[in-house]
């Protein structure tokens, strides 16, 4: 085991100036709020994206700047967003940053000037995503997929620049996720402090771990694929592109295979599912056992799971191309490794239940949640379970079936974890405590809003309402009822997407007239919370390293007065906080 000595993490560069402490900064805390707001800002553009896109489908021919090529690049450009530049963003370079230096003891990334690059790369790799809605045909409407030959095909909107931009953009992005990556990783394995063995070591930090590991993996294949894309686009070449004719004309391209692109890309995006749900994982993990005062329930048993998973997701991408023409005995086997990838994710479920169970539960913002999660997680999982019997995958897959599984395992259950963990240690990053009742008003609306839009989706994919349709007023097989449920399903997006703005308020406003939060306002066990200030300072810890003595998950314990034991205390001091407790009771009944 790999701990950090004092020397090997007293090599910080201290801020001198405004620009190096708040810009320029080399500290992992600074790094993980500039993620988490460039990440947040993206995230509201593509909320946007989708509430022009569900008024479309509600209300067709309301927008009059609406045509089919702007339907979709927003639904192109809202995908995307979503999943690469908000999620992954704010789960790795948000909370991976900010977490993994305090949960494991060190004063900083092992790499200080490599994690600020990793955060600039992000940045640029945004402006170059947004540029494209201010070039000559806008961004690409090829699908946040980036299918070939669509994707750069004449008659695609965005073909010129857009597509252009679009893969420039993930190129350099991959960049700053290797950067960051390799810094979460190393500094896990690395820079933990004395005492900190890895199976002490929050289950937080093991999902951002394993999620790191995985990036480092997929996203390689991702890189690759844009590029060649691009060399398909500019150099006139045709790894992706077969013989075709477009719009009456034979194109140059010959030989290349659209198939090829898709295993490429779903190699890396079934992992990229899990390189969001794994640190998702280890949050809700953490909150339900601080505000539930229990134990996590089956630890090393939700290591293996995080590990077993991480593996599997290599093993199941093809599920995503069942009706791609690829062979059938494929098919056989990816439904079964897809079936097996839910055991240990059900047994995280479980896990989850019985920790609750007979526990001193409070219902604080964070918890809420939580809980929101782990309901959504399942009942998004078993839907799942269609979509990975190739049988009944095949009539779905084009259908509102598959948005209404997709939005809820991969849109709603991680954004849930992302409040939830931003409403849990805000306390720490900022040293003041949020409004409460705005909390509260914001999770009822946006989780009962969410499930009053994505589960009624479910059904008109039974339906048989296609996806990806501009418009649906003009086919005679998509019954009335439909178009009403749509017409609902908008109005209720409107209202989740706009009552967002309560957490942007609560935050904004709680950062300046927040009450004081104290060191560890939810009486949370884990290291981060030991620090000697709050916020933390640049190093963490002050003078001396802490010494880890004991897991993360001490609470409840009996015999002492509080109901939690920090990571920090001894066994001789726990003994001595179990005789003062006796002695206070003892003087308490002579009274």
């Amino acid at each position: 085991m790999a701990y950090a000595e004092q020397a090997e993490t007293e090599a910080l560069h201290e801020p001198r100036s405004f620009l190096t402490k708040y810009i320029w900064s080399q500290d992992h805390k600074v790094i993980a709020v500039q993620y988490s707001l460039t990440a947040l800002f993206v995230g509201l553009i593509a909320v946007v994206l989708s509430g022009l896109m569900r008024m479309q489908i509600g209300f067709p021919g309301s927008l009059a700047f609406m045509d089919a090529s702007t339907y979709y690049q927003a639904m192109t450009m809202h995908g995307m967003i979503m999943v690469i530049y908000l999620l992954t963003a704010l789960f790795l370079g948000g909370f991976g940053n900010y977490l993994i230096p305090l949960m494991v003891g060190a004063r900083d990334m092992v790499f200080p000037y490599v994690n600020m690059l990793s955060y600039w790369f992000y940045l640029l790799a945004v402006v170059v995503l947004l540029a494209s809605f201010f070039v000559p045909g806008g961004p690409t409407g090829s699908g946040w997929t980036l299918y070939p030959p669509q994707s750069i095909s004449q008659g695609t909107p965005g073909v010129e620049w857009g597509i252009v931009l679009m893969l420039v953009s993930l190129a350099i992005f991959i960049v700053a996720a290797t950067m960051g990556g390799l810094n979460y990783v190393t500094t896990v394995l690395q820079a933990r402090t004395h005492g900190m063995t890895l199976f002490r070591m929050p289950l937080s930090v093991w999902g951002i771990f394993m999620a790191s590991i995985m990036a480092l993996l997929a996203f390689p294949a991702l890189f690759v694929s844009a590029v060649m894309m691009l060399f398909d686009k500019l150099l006139g070449t045709s790894f992706f592109m077969p013989a075709m004719i477009s719009l009456g004309q034979q194109l140059d391209h010959q030989g290349g295979s659209p198939i090829l692109f898709q295993h490429l890309f779903w190699f890396f995006g079934h992992p990229e599912v899990y390189i969001v749900a794994l640190p998702a994982f280890g949050l809700v993990s953490d909150l339900i056992s601080t505000h539930a005062r229990k134990n996590i329930f089956g630890y090393r048993m939700m290591v293996w799971a995080i590990i077993a998973i991480g593996v599997l997701s290599f093993v199941v991408w093809a599920h995503h191309m069942y009706v791609s023409g690829m062979n059938p005995y494929f098919g056989f086997f990816f439904a079964v490794t897809t079936l097996i990838i839910a055991v240990p994710t059900a047994l995280k479920v479980y896990n989850w239940v019985l920790t609750l169970w007979q526990g001193d539960i409070h219902l604080t913002v964070p918890m809420l949640f939580a809980l929101a999660f782990i309901v959504t997680f399942l009942v998004g999982g078993l839907t799942g379970l269609f979509l990975g019997n190739v049988i009944v995958d095949i009539p779905l897959s084009d259908t509102y079936f598959v948005v209404a599984h997709f939005h809820m395992v991969m849109g709603v259950a991680p954004v849930l974890v992302v409040f939830g963990g931003i409403y849990h240690w805000f306390p720490k990053v900022t040293g003041r405590m949020f409004n409460d009742t705005l909390g509260k008003l914001h999770f009822w609306i946006t989780f009962l809003g969410t499930y009053a839009i994505f589960f009624p989706m479910h059904y008109l994919g039974f339906q048989g309402m296609p996806r990806r349709y501009y418009a649906y007023d003009n086919y005679a097989f998509i019954p009335q009822s439909a178009h009403e449920l749509n017409a609902f399903i908008t109005v209720v997006a409107l209202i989740v997407g706009v009552s967002q703005l309560l957490f942007v308020f609560n935050m904004a406003w709680s950062v300046f007239k927040g009450k004081p939060a104290g060191s560890n306002p939810w009486g949370a066990a884990s290291l981060e919370w030991q620090t000697p200030d709050t916020p933390p300072k640049h190093g963490n810890w002050g003078e001396k390293l802490p010494v880890v003595h004991r897991w993360a998950y001490d609470y409840s314990v009996p015999g002492i007065e509080q109901d939690f034991v920090p990571q920090t205390v001894s066994a001789e001091e726990l003994e001595q906080m179990r005789q003062l407790s006796a002695g206070t009771k003892i003087a308490d009944v002579k009274t």
